[in-house]
């Protein structure tokens, strides 16, 4: 009579591919989770909206009822852009560690790390300057915003430098696109 043979142990190959699936996961709960944030900002803008303009039709014709309409629409179009950038991060890790999706607009689409860091750069770089804008509006007069606007724009510089070495990483002034997708003659924005 024979022994009965011990279970087959999983080879290292199928152990490294579990491991990866399981990795996978953890990525798209971090797209969940990015896109439940930017979901809940764009609601939050919305009920903000929705209030101010209703304070400001109560108020219409006073002091000081257009200057604080002003700094609340830019301050939307703030958490607004913050909601987009939380988006752009979704689909794009979305996209970069799990699948494309179909029903995403041509310019969201992500084909590298590097091209969904050049698409936040954008929104970065609107954020900080609407956030300046709004932080402007509310100045009252010293010389504190002048330090806040240079740390602003040290940032935008610095930020805009990064993109442009990130794009300089594209051969003969390619797009991401086409040197993944080998067009190197087709024209990126039609």
């Amino acid at each position: 009579m024979s022994r009965p043979l011990p279970p087959p142990r999983p080879s290292a190959s199928r152990t490294l591919a579990r491991a990866f699936g399981f990795t996978r996961l953890i990525v798209e709960l971090g797209v969940l989770s990015s896109f439940a944030f930017s979901l809940v900002l764009f609601i939050a803008a919305i009920g903000q909206a929705y209030r101010t303009i209703g304070d400001a039709f109560r108020h219409l014709g006073e002091e000081g009822t257009t200057k604080h309409l002003l700094i609340a629409a830019v301050e939307q179009a703030d958490t607004l852009l913050v909601g987009v950038a939380l988006l752009i991060i979704s689909l794009g890790l979305q996209a970069l560690f799990i699948g494309q999706l179909r029903n995403v607009p041509a310019w969201l689409h992500v084909h590298s790390f590097d091209d969904l860091k050049q698409k936040l750069i954008g929104v970065v770089i609107t954020a900080l300057a609407v956030n300046f804008f709004a932080v402007a509006l509310e100045w009252t007069g010293g010389t504190e915003i002048l330090a806040y606007g240079t740390a602003v724009a040290a940032v935008i510089l610095a930020v805009g430098a990064y993109s442009v070495v990130l794009r300089g990483q594209t051969p003969d002034d390619q797009s991401p696109e086409q040197v993944e997708e080998g067009r190197p003659d087709e024209d990126p924005h039609p």
